[in-house]
């Protein structure tokens, strides 16, 4: 069993960036409209729970996203700084969730819940190339 125990509830992380125009929803390929595209979003908020938590993980484990449940209810133009936050609001076994949310200078314009699970990293690098040698 993995000792989780330095992942206390409450745990804080962010990430942020400055909107450019590859951060855009035409680059990314998710809408049509020049602002801070959704994936984006969700990436800074994956970019936060790693903050949080990552370095705490015992070595030789990983956590890997498993679920997301987020809003974009805001849009950001190019030019403006975007953080996301994130705060560890649960530890159940190895699944860990985060309240995550995205501000821009102006406003929320995104939250909701993450779930990271940890992971041996020797053992799912056996089930993963044992899933390549199978196809």
């Amino acid at each position: 069993m993995v000792d989780l125990s330095k992942l206390t509830l409450g745990l804080e992380g962010r990430s942020e960036l400055i909107v450019a125009d590859e951060h855009t929803a035409p680059r990314i390929g998710s809408g049509r409209v020049r602002v801070l595209a959704t994936p984006v979003m969700i990436n800074l908020m994956e970019a936060a729970a790693l903050d949080a938590a990552e370095n705490l993980i015992p070595a030789g484990y990983q956590s890997l996203g498993i679920r997301l449940d987020v809003r974009h209810i805001a849009a950001t133009p190019v030019g403006m700084r975007v953080r996301a936050t994130a705060k560890l609001t649960s530890v159940n076994g190895r699944t860990l969730e985060f309240w995550v949310e995205a501000r821009d200078q102006k406003e929320l314009i995104g939250d909701g819940s993450h779930q990271r699970i940890i992971v041996n990293v020797a053992r799912f690098d056996q089930r993963l190339q044992a899933k390549v040698a199978g196809v």
